[in-house]
């Protein structure tokens, strides 16, 4: 009779121990594991180690770019398609826990959502976060981010802040969280991040709308306006 490879035994076994013991396995047994659904004829322990020794860990595979995720031996497409989803079902996991939790009880979430979604796009990307009466979420919304940079034109930014607040308006928001990245990893906000904010804000309290936070996100972190005392 023809043995089976060891490596079905040991798939089985690691499969086992995640779905019983988790916090047990070792990081190189979780990205092991994961391999599994997308190498199904090989053993891939040494290719999850070779993974971990080039990117340091699960967050720099994660971060890691297609090119140099291809340049390791044996990574496909499909270990590339595997990561993409697992980040999205996670933002969209967080946006939806956030979504019926009060922000005032999840702005962990927010953080996390924030910086999922965007935080490692190299342009910088514009969101606005609306939310009821009651800090639950109702809508996210992406606004042109070229659109709120300071180019001399006042009236300019003054166009397109209303256009939040209209927004805000027609979604019936009783408050908004604003949320831009920083490609070049600098959380600290400008001069004209602070000033905009301080716009945003003025403007959303004229028609009885709350702006909670303005949040700067990073591959690195995020700072928070509410939290750094300038809300």
């Amino acid at each position: 009779m023809e043995q089976e490879p060891h490596y079905k035994n040991h798939r089985s076994r690691l499969r086992n121990k995640f779905m019983h013991y988790p916090e047990s396995l070792q990081e190189y047994e979780i990205v092991e594991l994961l391999l599994t659904y997308v190498i199904p004829q090989k053993d891939v322990k040494e290719i999850s180690k070779n993974l971990l020794n080039t990117f340091g860990n699960i967050m720099g595979i994660f971060e890691a770019s297609e090119e140099d995720l291809r340049a390791i031996p044996y990574i496909k497409d499909n270990f590339i398609t595997l990561l993409k989803l697992i980040k999205e079902i996670n933002a969209i996991y967080r946006k939806q826990l956030a979504s019926v939790i009060p922000v005032t009880k999840s702005m962990e979430e927010i953080v996390q959502y924030c910086i999922e979604k965007f935080s490692e796009e190299k342009e910088e990307k514009f969101y606005v976060i609306y939310l009821d009466s009651n800090y639950h979420i109702i809508k996210d919304k992406p606004f042109p981010a070229s659109e709120f940079h300071y180019d001399g034109t006042v009236d300019k930014t003054v166009v397109y802040t209303r256009q939040i607040i209209k927004e805000g308006l027609d979604r019936k928001a009783s408050a908004m969280i604003i949320s831009h990245n920083h490609p070049n990893g600098i959380l600290e906000p400008s001069e004209y991040d602070i000033n905009l904010t301080k716009l945003i804000a003025l403007s959303a309290e004229t028609v009885s709308m709350t702006l909670y936070d303005h949040l700067i996100v990073a591959p690195n972190g995020y700072f928070s306006f509410k939290e750094s005392k300038l809300l």
